[in-house]
Order: structure tokens, then C-alpha cells, then sequence
């Protein structure tokens, strides 16, 4: 490989990364937008898992086509944990968040969200007892304190509603972390792909499942706006995220991926400030330069 393709390459990933990122941030968009029609969380969260279904179990077969072809089949112990995954990381992370977002802003809930790495280290230390350096222990504090800073501004306007909303989006972060820490050994077995396609396909049926126990059948009384901010979600907030970010860890890599995903906090605040008219202050902006450096601190310290 030449060094001019390598550049473009690199180029060319770091574009996807930051596109996967911004596009994935204006899921809280389209979900606030969606509540001011009257629908519910299990309404709007089954609309976006439905729409997004077929791409996934698309993706689900391919995989599965490529692998068996190589001599490779799921087993048992397989099946069971992409049903487990599916269920925590995706259904139940994602219905939480949903919950969350009814009470708080997308500016915090994002912010909250992108605590996922070093929830991921407290769980690591929780579980296996890995050692976390003193150095990551500042940049978990920084991070922390930017969330509580967008939390008071929020609590002096919103009060125990915004304590509702922030303990059900650190609930979506914790189960996602959670999905993160145990999917690593599968992810090895059975590859990213095969996991996130089969995987998503689990918390699709689950939200959809939900919403038929929860919720009468009939789907005319769901505006139509609706329905249109549903299936942008999921297309270009779901199904167009998980292909971008996929493609720039591929030309990338991994930490470079995640790095570049900073972009994704700015613009939900970007976002919420231009079509909800969410409060933009010196503690939002503090709050944020705080989380984002102290994610940055964490993702840059060496691990042994």
C-alpha cells in the first residue's frame, strides 16, 4: 500500500468515525422531537426497532453465510449468550434511555452516555479485580464532576424530574457497559459483526414483543410525523451508525474510532440548542469540556 492510499485510507476513516458519531447523536434528537406528539417510550423504541429489523437480520444472515461457509457454527453456549447480550445491551440499555430522555435534556443524556468507558473500568475492577492507575482515577473524577455540573444547572429548572431522567440513562450506560465487559470473549469466538447483527435482532424482537403485551395493536392513532422521525431514527441513527463506525475500525482502528467519537456529546448539544431550544450556558459548556477530558484522559492512559 502506497502512502498516499494509506493517507486517504486514514482520511477516509476518520470521516466515518466522526459522520457514525454525529449520526448516532441525533437519536436523542429525534426521540424528544417524537414526544411532542403524545406517543410513549414503548411506542417510539419499537417503531425504531421495527424499521430497523431487516437491516439487521440482514446483516445477522450474511455474517452467519460467511462464517458457516468457513466451518464455523454458533453452539449452544453461543446462542444463550447472544440472546443475553441482545436483551441487556441492546433492549434493555436502549429502553432505559428512551425512558431517561422524557425527563432530561439530550445534552445531559448524551453526556451521561459517554461515560460508558470508564463505567466499563469501575466494572472491570468490580468484577475481575483489575487494577485501575491513579491516573484514570482523575480523568473517571473529571468526567464526573462535568456530568454533576449539567445536572445542577438542570435541577434548578427541572427538579426530581431530572433526577428520574439522569438515574434511568446512567441505568442505559451501565447495562451497555455491562454488555461490553462480557461480550469480549464471544465477540472472539463468533466476530463483531455476527454478534451485533444476531444481537440487535434479539432487542428488536424484545421491543417489539414489549409494545404487543403493552400496547393495542392499532398503529393509526401514531401520527404520522411520527412514524417519519421513527424510521429516520432508524435508518439514519441506528442502521447508518453501526455501518460508519464499522467501516472507520476497520481502515483505523479501534482507539483512534472512539477518540474520534468526542464529536458525538458536541453535536447533541449542537443539535438540542438548534431544534429543541434546550438551554446552552457556561455550565453546559463547561460541564461538557469536562467529560470530554476526562474520556480522553482515560482512553489515552496506558493499561497494563
Amino acid at each position: 500500500m502506497t502512502a498516499a492510499h494509506s493517507s486517504r485510507s486514514q482520511t477516509i476513516g476518520l470521516a466515518f468515525a466522526m459522520a457514525g458519531a454525529i449520526t448516532f447523536s441525533g437519536k436523542a434528537i429525534i426521540v424528544k422531537l417524537s414526544y411532542r406528539y403524545g406517543v410513549d417510550a414503548v411506542t417510539i423504541i419499537m417503531l425504531r426497532m421495527l424499521f430497523a429489523l431487516p437491516f439487521f437480520l440482514l446483516m445477522g444472515f450474511w455474517a452467519e453465510r460467511r462464517a458457516r461457509a468457513q466451518g464455523q457454527f454458533l453452539s449452544r453456549r453461543d446462542g444463550l449468550g447472544i440472546l443475553g447480550l441482545g436483551f441487556v445491551g441492546y433492549y434493555l440499555s436502549s429502553f432505559l434511555d428512551f425512558l431517561g430522555l422524557q425527563y432530561i435534556t439530550a445534552s445531559l443524556e448524551r453526556l451521561i452516555l459517554y461515560l460508558n468507558p470508564t463505567l466499563v473500568l469501575l466494572l472491570g475492577w468490580w468484577l475481575y479485580g483489575r487494577r485501575i492507575t491513579l491516573r484514570r482515577m482523575v480523568a473517571m473524577a473529571v468526567s464526573y464532576a462535568g456530568v454533576v455540573l449539567v445536572f445542577a444547572s438542570e435541577w434548578q429548572t427541572s427538579g426530581d424530574q431530572v433526577a428520574l431522567g439522569v438515574a434511568l440513562v446512567l441505568g442505559s450506560a451501565m447495562t451497555y457497559a455491562v454488555y461490553l465487559v462480557y461480550s469480549g470473549e464471544l465477540v472472539q469466538r463468533i466476530g463483531s459483526l455476527r454478534l451485533v447483527g444476531w444481537a440487535t435482532s434479539v432487542a428488536c424482537a424484545c421491543c417489539i414483543a414489549q409494545f404487543v403485551l403493552l400496547r393495542p395493536l392499532d398503529l393509526h392513532a401514531v401520527p404520522k410525523e411520527v412514524l417519519v422521525l421513527a424510521l429516520v431514527n432508524a435508518l439514519a441513527c441506528t442502521v447508518l451508525p453501526v455501518w460508519l463506525v464499522m467501516n472507520a475500525i476497520e481502515r483505523i482502528g479501534s482507539a483512534l474510532t472512539a477518540q474520534s467519537g468526542m464529536v458525538g456529546p458536541l453535536a447533541t448539544v449542537a443539535l438540542g440548542v438548534l431544534l429543541l431550544d434546550e438551554p446552552f450556558n457556561l455550565s453546559i459548556i463547561a460541564g461538557t469540556a469536562l467529560v470530554l477530558g476526562g474520556v480522553f484522559m482515560v482512553s489515552r492512559a496506558p493499561s497494563r
